[in-house]
């Protein structure tokens, strides 16, 4: 038997050596999506090979395009292979600070229902997606909890709210499985990671046993592969299939795709927009981000389009639709979403300018008074004042409350309260220097004397955790005065902490160190450096030591 055995396996070969090369089976393509650590696209390809299974990277670093590269170029996938981290509901992002490279999630929906990119999903029999809460099944938005309390208000019981609820989440993929499931539409296996999902190493090492113990038997066949699974049972991979056809949610793929389809005239589109607003309201606030890109996107050309022009004039006429989404902006306690609100009423017609910034100074009064208000409401408040349109709105309440009410009013323009905040910075509680910092995000010191005087402060503050944030304030600004160099180098050598000599040394990573002599810096950075430093942030202290050696 053991010989005849050996006869079939000569003869079969030779019959496959007989055949011409059109007969072979064509290798198939995985494509890879590598925005992140290389470590998952590595492991396939060291276990997949070459002979049955061609690799194509789609992401062409330094060119922005590259998703419409791969379009043009017909590439067509059997295999998808993302790797990147997800921030749980729009982008695919790298973790290096100078890697240029993002996957928007409405790029991929874009492919996912434009007519220009025909072949990139159109033969995918997988899908991996290596990132946390790829396929988390939670609501990632906030949008339906806050619905909720809005349907409550308009009346409907607790347990009919839920009901309208769920199939409005449902169908407008409020979580990020519903959305992958929308974009990879047909796919038999879509693999992902319900909560978090492991590092680079640690997914590339996994995939290595698996492979190992398990060759390519799992892939590219169309079914969930029970042994990749449970490879990565302790890391919460799970897998779902596209939708099709016969979903009951897919009507909202075909939404998703008004939207997104770029073949789509804009007049059809900013229909398709007031079609929502005739809808429940909870329509329009989950596609609340879909409506804003589109709005984005409008130029002044828009109104040579006839139906365009059209359609904004009549959604610009339509009150009730204005009283609707005006009510439920008032009601929202989300104040993203209230002030996304209230940017569609503006650039729909149903508020001018001036009653939209009167909108948001009253919303801004409103957090102000609030016990709680914090980072997010400073935030808020001087990204809102961005252009200075707001200064002075919150006039009038000098000295009520603590120091987030104080930075509210210094984002609007309030000297005195700017001076509080700035004082807040060199005290003795964290959670104040911290309200602090986030005022100098976007209110940075410009006065080069303003400067001396604060790095001063921060330099007899004691050790600890409310100095190290009050540094981190200090090294967004680009620091390039000599008396302030030098005062942190004098911090460095005298301070007992370890974390305060790593915020220095993060400082002097950016600054303009031209008025420090580099060999005199390095010898002071290896001389004084706390042993203890070594843990934690020995990352920035090496670097920049590393630095200097180079020069």
């Amino acid at each position: 038997m053991r010989g005849a055995s050996g006869w079939m396996v000569w003869i079969g070969a030779a019959v496959l050596g007989l055949l011409p090369p059109a007969a072979w089976p064509a290798p198939k393509t995985v494509c890879t999506i590598t925005v992140n650590s290389p470590d998952e696209k590595e492991s396939f390809r060291r276990h997949l090979g070459s002979e049955n299974y061609r690799f194509v990277e789609l992401v062409e670093r330094g060119r922005p395009d590259w998703l419409d590269s791969s379009c043009r170029a017909k590439v067509s996938c059997d295999i998808l292979v993302i790797s990147a981290h997800y921030d749980g509901g729009n982008e695919f992002f790298p973790d290096s600070l100078d890697a240029r490279e993002f996957l928007p999630v409405s790029e991929l929906e874009r492919v996912s229902c434009s007519g220009s990119c025909p072949t990139l999903f159109s033969k995918l029999k997988e899908v991996y997606l290596f990132g946390c809460n790829t396929l988390n099944p939670e609501p990632h938005s906030g949008a339906t909890a806050e619905l909720m309390r809005s349907l409550v208000r308009e009346g409907y019981t607790k347990e009919k709210a839920e009901r309208e609820l769920q199939s409005l989440a449902a169908a407008h993929g409020e979580s990020s499985r519903d959305r992958m499931r929308q974009i990879f539409t047909g796919v038999p296996v879509i693999y992902g990671f319900s909560s978090s999902a492991p590092l680079g190493p640690i997914a590339g090492s996994v995939l290595d046993r698996y492979f190992r113990q398990s060759g390519d038997r799992e892939i590219a066949r169309g079914r969930a592969g029970s042994r990749l699974l449970a490879a990565f049972a302790p890391f919460s991979l799970t897998s779902v299939a596209g939708l099709t056809p016969a979903d009951p949610y897919w009507q909202t793929r075909l939404d998703m795709c008004q939207f997104a389809d770029e073949r789509r005239p804009i007049g059809a589109k900013l229909a398709f927009v007031y079609g929502l607003l005739q809808r429940h309201i909870g329509e329009a606030r989950l596609n609340l981000d879909r409506i804003r890109r589109l709005r984005e996107s409008l130029d002044a050309s828009v109104l040579d389009d006839p139906l365009a022009a059209q359609v904004l004039e009549v959604i610009a006429r339509d009150e009730d639709a204005r009283d609707r989404v005006l009510a439920y902006a008032r009601q929202t306690d989300r104040p993203d979403t209230r002030v996304a609100m209230l940017d569609l009423a503006r650039d729909v017609g149903w508020l001018t300018r001036e009653a939209h910034r009167d909108e948001l100074a009253a919303m801004l009064r409103e957090l102000q008074a609030r016990r709680d208000a914090g980072v997010a409401e400073v935030n808020l408040a001087c990204r809102l004042n961005a252009d200075r349109s707001l200064d002075g709105r919150l006039g009038g309440t000098h000295g009520n409350g603590g120091t987030a009410q104080a930075a509210m009013r210094a984002c609007l323009g309030s000297a005195e309260d700017r001076a509080h905040t700035l004082r807040a910075l060199l005290g003795p509680a964290e959670a104040d220097v911290q309200l602090a910092q986030a005022y100098l995000r976007h209110r940075p010191v410009d006065d080069p004397a303003e400067l001396r005087d604060l790095t001063k402060g921060i330099s007899e503050m004691p050790a600890g955790p409310a100095q190290v944030r009050a540094l981190e304030a200090l090294g967004r600004h680009y620091v390039s005065d000599g008396d302030v160099l030098h005062r942190l180098l004098d911090l460095y050598g005298r301070t007992p902490s370890s974390a305060v000599q790593s915020a220095v040394a993060g400082i002097l990573l950016r600054a303009d160190r031209s008025a420090l002599p580099a060999a005199r810096l390095r010898e002071t950075l290896i001389s004084l450096r706390r042993e203890a430093s070594r843990d934690g942030g020995a990352g920035t202290i090496d670097a920049l030591i590393t630095l200097l050696g180079a020069r």
